[in-house]
């Protein structure tokens, strides 16, 4: 960095048997304490810069070998990042929020108790201390609890680059497996979720075959709000671990939307769910058994909404 720089600046060093000779690697750590700081970083150090918060998926990565920036950018000093705001619009939420801090926040409790719910889903207390959302969202794993939620929900991100600000809907910020819409200028920094419409109610499952701390080997979010006339007025229903991102079920929600929400009606709706949807084999099932499980699961999450 040129002297007289007032960033913060560390040369770390970690080990890895894995490298060439068995040396030692290192990266430059900046710690910006503003946005434009960051950004200016970026621009600077272009694609061997890498940004975190809690860099909790970073850890892993860089302990397997699987990204080696010669430059890593620390967002968490940046007081503007942190932060959950009411409005009438709705919930803001910063992008270096933890997802403990999210999980016991009373605003969030007050906006939508199922989005309490989704934070206090993810991994142990001990990474959602560490763990930020704006990592959660920019590292992109299909599995990860969040996003299906905030599509529900309708939200969006907001990214920022040196040009100045643009929304993105989360439901179109996963591209692919670990691959968000992000520009390599832009930084992630905060989630707006609109504000809910009088009688909506919302709800997250998880199904875990295995520990309460692992991964979903399917999820289901789900808005929903019922007419005076007792039809459906609005739905919204999104899946995660179903494929390479994040999936809205669209097929879902256009056969429920205007019926009335009857067993068999949800049991109908839920079975097209098979055409939203695109898994593959992992180690927490089959791409057969995943479909079959959205179809549960899907209308497990329709049922609790209405009953």
């Amino acid at each position: 960095m040129d002297d007289g720089q007032p960033l913060s600046l560390h040369r770390l060093s970690r080990d890895h048997a894995g490298d060439q000779g068995g040396g030692s690697v290192t990266y430059d750590y900046h710690e910006p304490e503003t946005v434009a700081e960051a950004l200016a970083l970026l621009a600077r150090h272009g694609e061997d810069a890498h940004l975190v918060a809690g860099a909790t998926a970073f850890t892993l990565l860089w302990r397997q070998g699987l990204l080696r920036p010669g430059h890593v950018i620390g967002l968490r000093r940046i007081a503007a990042l942190g932060g959950i705001t009411s409005t009438e619009g709705g919930l803001v939420i910063g992008a270096t929020v933890t997802h403990r801090a999210i999980e016991r926040a009373v605003e969030v409790g007050r906006y939508c108790p199922a989005l309490t719910r989704t934070f206090a889903s993810v991994a142990t207390v001990r990474v959602r201390n560490q763990a930020t959302l704006g990592g959660n969202l920019a590292h992109a794993d299909p599995a990860q609890d969040p996003p299906p939620m905030l599509i529900a929900l309708g939200a969006e991100v907001v990214a920022t680059s040196a040009a100045g600000e643009r929304t993105i809907p989360v439901g179109e910020l996963f591209v692919d497996v670990f691959t968000t819409s992000l520009r390599a200028d832009e930084i992630l920094t905060a989630v707006r979720c609109p504000a809910l419409a009088p009688g909506t109610r919302a709800t997250y499952l998880k199904f875990l075959p295995r520990t309460a701390d692992d991964y979903a080997t399917v999820s289901v979010a789900a808005t929903l709000r019922l007419a005076d006339d007792g039809h459906v007025a609005d739905v919204r229903v999104a899946l995660g671990a179903c494929g390479p991102t994040p999936v809205r079920a669209r097929s879902v929600e256009a056969a429920l939307r205007g019926a009335r929400p009857d067993a068999r009606h949800i049991a109908d709706a839920a079975a097209r769910v098979d055409a939203d949807i695109a898994p593959f084999d992992d180690v927490r099932g089959s791409a057969t058994y995943k479909r079959d499980m959205a179809r549960v699961w899907t209308e497990r999450a329709l049922t609790e909404l209405v009953s």
